[in-house]
């Protein structure tokens, strides 16, 4: 199928990860995917939740927000509480990078990571995830440089992508103007070996055909592949 920006259906955005940006967090990453844009960062705290303490081991969470003009029309900012649909996200990404390290290795100590939405254009959510595993790991090398760990607790990759049915066909990727028409969208969670961690999938207009099931599966490890490169080469290992 003919997509409205031109791309085949196995074609992601284009996609860049930068580090460096020199913030005052532990790791920091700014990824772009099109036209969305995520700052993610990721902050040390010395002290772990109540349900943690005493394990000898440590926890990873993530915090999700939009900024007010992060889309066409400005959002409210979310200031006593967060929505449910972006708790519903920060618990996706949190539980995400959690596949991504072992938690023994951190000692009682907390990662918290930042995924901050500068534009949103489909796919903030998967994009969160990309971007949040690169601050992790930068965050996770600092300590380790630090000698505040003795080993790296980060012992794999884990990206995400969008896939999905457009017009009857399956796609990798999907913008916005994609993802609003879309029969089926979903948001696969890989790690570095291309296993899921995490699915996510909703038919809101036609049912899907299970039989789509192995190409959008297929879609989604093109898709996560390149962004497992990306991330390598982010954080210097490509």
């Amino acid at each position: 199928m003919a997509r409205h920006d031109g791309r085949l259906a196995d074609q992601l955005r284009p996609l860049t990860i930068q580090t460096a940006l020199g913030g005052w967090a532990e790791g920091e990453a700014l990824i772009t995917l099109g036209s969305t844009r995520v700052l993610c960062t990721a902050s040390l705290e010395e002290r772990v939740p109540p349900h943690r303490r005493g394990s000898r081991s440590g926890w990873v969470t993530a915090e999700y927000a939009m900024l007010p003009r992060a889309t066409p029309e400005r959002t409210p900012r979310e200031r006593n509480r967060v929505d449910g649909r972006s708790q519903e996200i920060q618990r996706l990404v949190a539980r995400s990078l959690r596949a991504a390290v072992d938690l023994r290795l951190l000692g009682e100590r907390t990662l918290i990571v930042d995924c901050d939405v500068l534009q949103a254009d489909g796919g903030t959510r998967t994009a969160a995830i990309s971007g949040g595993w690169v601050a992790l790991q930068l965050a996770c090398r600092r300590l380790r440089a630090a000698g505040m760990v003795a080993q790296d607790p980060v012992r794999r990759q884990v990206a995400a992508v969008s896939v999905g049915v457009v017009d009857g066909e399956p796609v990798l990727d999907l913008d916005y103007p994609e993802d609003s028409r879309a029969d089926t969208d979903m948001n696969l969670v890989m790690n570095s070996e291309l296993q899921l961690v995490e699915v996510q999938g909703t038919a809101e207009g036609a049912a899907l055909d299970p039989g789509l099931l192995p190409r959008l599966l297929a879609l989604g490890q093109v898709g996560v592949g390149a962004i497992l490169a990306a991330q390598r080469a982010a954080v210097g290992e490509g």
